[in-house]
């Protein structure tokens, strides 16, 4: 009894001292990369889209830390956005009074085609409108509505020195606005292109100029750089100008359109 109790200690001794021939990588390996400790920053801030909360919200990498909401399409009680004196009227729009949103697309002000972290831009596509944040003070600056505009998808894309925001349209309509038959969509329908100007002294935003184009949907955008300075470029869908079961109707061209606008030219 005693001898087999001995070897099986000395079994378990063995066992347990015997070394691992090859490593795995575990979940702490992982908290080690992404680990920012007390006194460090992070090297880069990730600006998110809220979606539907109408809101911005700005995250550390690679921690993963969430630094702020920023309010902006949507009232935010923590901080009384859209409840004070200053900060009501900004959801005032041609519809009336919009407190929410579809927010997509943040983007930096530029210089040189570099971020240069003065303003990030984001849009609302509900309302079309296109606002500014400050990044001095990470908070809405001004908001800006964009007429002749439905589903303002495509912005708020910069060009290469922040002389323009551009936006387009996603969804043509009547312009000017008139109640005509789904039917005369083709003959009636326009989409728009927007540029709207940066005051880079007065600190505003204005519409500068459209340019109506065909009643195409217009979904994404970017401003070249470089060589291509001068020149914005549109992307399109349903150049068919389908009404009814778009799934089907408005994918059967093999190819749709990009739109190219020299907008150095057309200012």
């Amino acid at each position: 009894m005693w001898l087999s109790l001995a070897g099986l200690i000395g079994i378990g001794v063995l066992m347990t001292a015997c070394p691992a021939t090859k490593e795995g990588i575990g979940t702490s390996d992982a908290a080690v990369k992404t680990y920012v400790p007390p006194g460090e920053h992070d090297e880069f801030y990730a600006f998110m889209s809220g979606g539907f909360s109408g809101q911005m919200t700005v995250y550390g990498l690679p921690s993963g830390r969430k630094f702020r909401t920023i309010p902006v399409f949507s009232v935010h009680p923590e901080n009384g956005w859209g409840f004070s004196e200053e900060t009501k009227p900004m959801f005032n729009t041609s519809y009336g009074f919009v407190p929410w949103d579809d927010a997509h697309h943040p983007e930096l002000s530029m210089t040189d085609g570099v971020p240069d972290g003065r303003y990030i831009f984001i849009n609302a596509n509900n309302t079309p409108r296109v606002a500014r944040i400050d990044l001095t003070r990470f908070e809405t600056e001004e908001i800006l509505e964009i007429p002749n505009s439905a589903g303002n998808h495509g912005s708020p894309f910069v060009t290469e020195n922040t002389e323009y925001i551009i936006a387009s349209t996603r969804f043509s309509i009547p312009i000017p606005e008139a109640d005509v038959p789904i039917s005369s969509y083709k003959e009636n329908f326009k989409g728009t292109l927007s540029f709207i100007k940066l005051d880079a002294e007065a600190e505003e935003m204005s519409l500068d100029f459209q340019i109506l184009v065909p009643g195409y949907n217009y979904d994404l955008a970017h401003a070249g750089k470089g060589p291509s300075h001068d020149w914005a470029f549109f992307t399109t869908y349903n150049t068919e100008e389908a009404t009814t079961l778009l799934e089907v109707n408005a994918s059967r061209n093999d190819k749709d359109f990009i739109a190219a606008v020299n907008w150095v030219k057309a200012a």
